[in-house]
């Protein structure tokens, strides 16, 4: 199991500010959307180099033209892009043709996909690396979460890793834990923390003890 780090409404220095603060906790920082809406594919670059040892994930949310775009976030120094599950079959076996080629990863984020279990039976015959269930900001904010979505899709999921993402905190974690996802990523549970560090830390703790 891995921690990643969701770094949402920062700017580079901002985001480098926080990384070094927990860098030892974490095993895959994202650029999220935002961050790339603001500040383009440098800060996957810059990110990168400051931090080569660690996995840098582009949160891209591609919806078509992968290939295309999967190769670019591959030459600023992305691991792992992300496509939506929403996206054209097509789209979705492009992107995994281009991150083969590149030696990097595709994550799918569930995000808004009606039919988890179906949709997750299908995206994971394509060759995916990450299927993610993601409950997204606005449906936070009304009290929904991702621990039942995670079942769902461990349930038919046979290659591919399963990540959850949405609203966890170190309060939720064991709740999380308990469902063995490969990969939890926490956003504002560590960045809106005052104490990041210790925070990132008890996380990686109870993360690796599984």
């Amino acid at each position: 199991m891995e921690l990643q780090l969701a770094l949402d409404l920062v700017n580079i220095p901002q985001a480098k500010e926080l990384v070094k603060e927990v860098e030892p906790y974490i095993d895959i920082v994202e650029i999220g959307t935002p961050v790339v809406i603001n500040e383009g594919l440098k800060a996957v670059k810059e990110i990168k180099e400051a931090f080569p040892h660690l996995k840098v994930l582009a949160d891209l949310k591609v919806m078509d033209a992968a290939g295309y775009e999967v190769m670019k976030a591959s030459e600023a120094g992305a691991d792992i892009i992300t496509i939506l599950g929403a996206a054209e079959d097509m789209t979705i076996k492009g992107a995994v043709e281009e991150a083969k080629k590149q030696g990097k990863k595709i994550l799918i984020d569930m995000i808004s996909v009606k039919d988890l279990a179906q949709r997750a039976k299908e995206v994971d015959a394509f060759g995916v690396d990450y299927i993610c269930v993601h409950t997204g900001y606005d449906l936070q904010a009304v009290g929904k979460n991702s621990f039942e979505d995670l079942l769902t899709i461990k349930s038919v999921v046979k290659n591919a890793k399963t990540a959850v993402a949405g609203g966890i905190k170190l309060s939720t974690l064991p709740e999380v834990i308990k469902a063995q996802p490969d990969l939890v990523i926490v956003g504002g549970g560590i960045t809106g923390e005052e104490n990041k560090q210790a925070v990132a830390a008890e996380m990686q703790k109870l993360i690796k003890q599984g």
